[in-house]
């Protein structure tokens, strides 16, 4: 129900002029649900898509355990949780499509089924971890063009041009962050205190949902009294 809502909402912004411009942005959130205290032998079972014996033998505690939430770590700090992964419009900053993962997913796997044709500009912008060889292949196959950020490593570091295309890129993709960091902002923030990889697709679609009903009402011009 929730992915038609925002569908529906999405017809209702291309109804009011607002289409998607100026490059798609993609990029992936980490979602945090309260932690397991499992132990690792739990951990590895659960890993293996199995329910431990003792947690069977105990219906009410496995009700109450996460078994699609998984361990990621970000900046070398580790989460636990799910991702939100979306695809915005550069021009209006609203949220045009997005997908739902486990925290361990990597950003880039979710990159294909995000983008569209519908945005006007051809343009894609994302941060160095969606870059490859085999993505920007697959890019230009499907006939969009790769803004996606360039990563220097240890022994060929980025040229001044690279790096200067960079930041060219950041000023764009910068945008994608301030949709994150209004729903951090928002009231209980990205939190997620359901159970199950199933409601988490409905509470984070209703928060992408919330964001860009927000978003509409920034963009729409006010009327005098």
């Amino acid at each position: 129900m929730i992915e038609k809502l925002f569908a529906q909402f999405g017809r209702h912004l291309q109804a009011r002029g607002y289409i998607a411009r100026g490059g798609q942005m993609v990029d992936a959130t980490i979602v945090p649900v309260p932690k397991q205290r499992n132990s690792r032998a739990d951990n590895e079972t659960v890993k293996a898509g199995k329910t431990p014996q003792d947690w069977e033998k105990k219906p009410a505690k496995n009700r109450q355990k996460d078994k699609d939430a998984r361990w990621t770590k970000k900046h070398n700090k580790s989460f636990f949780g799910y991702k939100n992964h979306v695809n915005a419009d550069a021009k209006h900053k609203l949220i045009r499509g997005y997908d739902v993962s486990d925290a361990s997913v990597h950003d880039s796997q979710k990159l294909d089924g995000l983008l569209n044709k519908a945005n006007t500009s051809e343009d894609v912008y994302a941060d160095s971890a969606y870059r490859s060889a085999e993505t920007e292949a697959r890019l230009k196959e499907r006939g969009f063009r790769s803004r996606i950020h360039r990563r220097g490593s240890r022994n060929h570091p980025l040229s001044d041009a690279q790096a200067a295309a960079n930041r060219r890129k950041s000023k764009v993709r910068v945008r994608v962050e301030h949709i994150f960091g209004a729903q951090e902002n928002t009231p209980g923030g990205r939190l997620v205190r359901t159970i199950g990889i199933i409601r988490a697709k409905a509470k984070i679609g209703l928060q992408n949902l919330a964001y860009n009903i927000r978003r509409l009402v920034v963009l729409e011009p006010t009327t005098a009294a």
